[in-house]
């Protein structure tokens, strides 16, 4: 993790996916597509240093995808990007299709995933796309935490063979891990804190408050476990059962809806394996609306404070 003494930057995670893009774009069987929305989700980065291998495919989100399928068909790494709501939503049937079921190396770049998008409102807010994404065979679920996690994940990505989902974020976050030390491995979680009371598990812009949740947890002398999980499917079964043997309890907490994510996933390993109390920080069954991103957090449950009271939940529960 980064220094807590050094001033904390702040990007968002598809400035970071833009930047990566530019900086591996150097391969020459990389591919982009996006759905002309490109200065939103940065692919201009990409754009710009490599304008041969950009395509802008207009407000067509599906046969954008199609056409993913066919480069990869013919040997192309291909990102094709576009906001989260339409990446997984409008084209989940050329996903599962065309992209799932012949398991072709499309790596779709989806940002201005949940309610975090904020003034956008609820027609532009993706709090369903984990668990749809997650259902389809040989899908790749990657959801990065800060910057750094990012383009680790964007290389993760263009050396996985096989259909990613990159799920990404419009608003500014911190920095949490530190380049020079940082170590991603696809499909294994991060241990941010040890802690033998309780195991809190976050995935995305939700690893902050996790933190801040420890944070807060430590000074009322209750010792949490925090663990980052970027990748949601393949999910790290064996790091999640030895936190439920260790701790007994479990808190999930994801910036999307309670059904079919993060919680479910981990709910799912728990279940089969070493079964716990499980409480889950997410949005529970909403849409989302327009307003200030903060303010969202707050109304849907989604800060440090409700990780808090759901610890304490879980902990009551513990045998």
């Amino acid at each position: 993790m980064a220094d807590n003494n050094t001033v904390v930057k702040k990007i968002a995670t598809r400035e970071a996916y833009g930047n990566a893009l530019a900086e591996f774009g150097g391969d020459e069987r990389i591919v982009v597509l996006d759905a002309d929305l490109s200065k939103s989700t940065k692919t201009d980065t990409f754009k710009k240093k490599y304008p041969e291998r950009f395509f802008n495919m207009g407000i067509a989100e599906a046969n954008m995808m199609s056409v993913a399928a066919g480069l990869a068909s013919c040997g192309k790494i291909v990102f094709a990007s576009t906001f989260a709501v339409f990446a997984a939503l409008r084209t989940c049937e050329q996903i599962r299709n065309s992209i799932g079921y012949p398991r072709l190396n499309v790596k779709i770049g989806a940002t201005h995933a949940g309610i975090s998008v904020g003034e956008d409102g609820a027609s532009h807010q993706a709090v369903e796309d984990i668990g749809v994404i997650r259902s389809i065979p040989n899908m790749t679920v990657i959801c990065p935490a800060d910057a750094v996690e990012t383009r680790h994940a964007v290389k993760a990505a263009i050396e996985h063979d096989g259909p990613v989902y990159l799920r990404l974020g419009r608003l500014v976050v911190p920095v949490l891990f530190d380049e020079s030390n940082y170590k991603f491995e696809l499909g294994k979680g991060i241990v941010l804190k040890e802690g033998s009371d309780v195991t809190v598990i976050a995935t995305g812009l939700m690893v902050h408050e996790a933190v801040k949740a420890g944070e807060m947890l430590e000074a009322e002398g209750i010792n949490s476990r925090i663990i980052d999980i970027h990748t949601i499917k393949p999910i790290d079964k064996e790091l999640i059962i030895k936190a439920a043997k260790e701790t007994g309890a479990i808190v999930t907490a994801e910036e999307g809806n309670v059904y079919g994510g993060l919680g479910s996933a981990v709910a799912e390993v728990v279940a089969e394996n070493y079964p716990v109390p499980v409480k889950y920080v997410a949005i529970m069954d909403r849409f989302g609306k327009s307003g200030k991103p903060a303010p969202l957090m707050k109304e849907y449950g989604l800060t440090a404070e409700d990780i808090v009271a759901k610890v304490k939940e879980a902990m009551k529960m513990k045998k």
